[in-house]
């Protein structure tokens, strides 16, 4: 297990804000009688903030299992939707949405499903919506990405939730990305949905437990 980059401000800030609360909280308040046991309660509930912070970017190190015939999920959370639809940002066809909702919870850096050429990326700014809102896919902040295979386009798009507002992605068009390698990273709380071909093989059913870079989605 090891720590992501994404984590390194943002744990440095939040440090620095608890320390400097909690240093004027007993610089203030006598420790003695009741107050001196808030502030011990306060000094554990701020310990355990900063657990949960640098828990959240964790992230697993290991070799994925690479197969060209599979799409394999591209976050750690939940199946919440499995349906077909009509992509209209950059497809503009029917396809089959599975979506992957992770909470505050999940490990939140993002893998590329599979191998190919990235042929397509546009960030959209927008509301804050709970993630699994239908409408967070087209109202919120998200991040689009296309990957060509020889097979199929396989569109990926990463949704911020209502607290997640920092999407991160590391490739560009033109990038040749490799299944099972870092596509992005989204703070805390959020979504991402695959539009897939419809004749793909869907492995997963609504509320699966699914694993970035281990669990098959689906089947081409």
């Amino acid at each position: 297990m090891k720590f992501h980059k994404e984590g390194y401000s943002t744990s440095t800030k939040f440090f620095l804000i608890v320390f400097v609360l909690m240093g004027i909280l007993h610089y203030f308040i006598p420790f003695e009688g009741f107050f001196a046991a808030l502030l011990v309660l306060l000094d554990i509930a701020a310990l355990v903030f900063l657990f949960l912070v640098l828990f959240f970017f964790r992230y697993p190190d290991f070799k994925v299992e690479q197969n060209e015939n599979h799409i394999i999920s591209p976050a750690d959370g939940k199946i919440v939707v499995i349906e077909k639809t009509v992509e209209t940002e950059f497809l503009k066809e029917e396809r089959i949405q599975v979506s992957v909702f992770m909470s505050p919870l999940n490990t939140h850096m993002n893998r590329y499903p599979i191998s190919g050429e990235m042929v397509y990326h546009k960030y959209h700014k927008g509301l804050y919506l709970v993630a699994w809102d239908p409408k967070s896919s087209t109202d919120n902040e998200r991040n689009t990405i296309v990957v060509k295979t020889k097979k199929a386009s396989i569109l990926i798009r990463q949704i911020a939730g209502a607290v997640a507002r920092r999407i991160r992605w590391y490739g560009k068009v033109g990038d040749q990305v490799t299944q099972g390698d870092q596509l992005g990273f989204i703070k805390f709380g959020s979504r991402v949905d695959l539009f897939l071909p419809l004749d793909a093989k869907i492995e997963v059913k609504l509320d699966q437990k699914v694993f970035a870079g281990k669990t098959i989605i689906a089947k081409y």
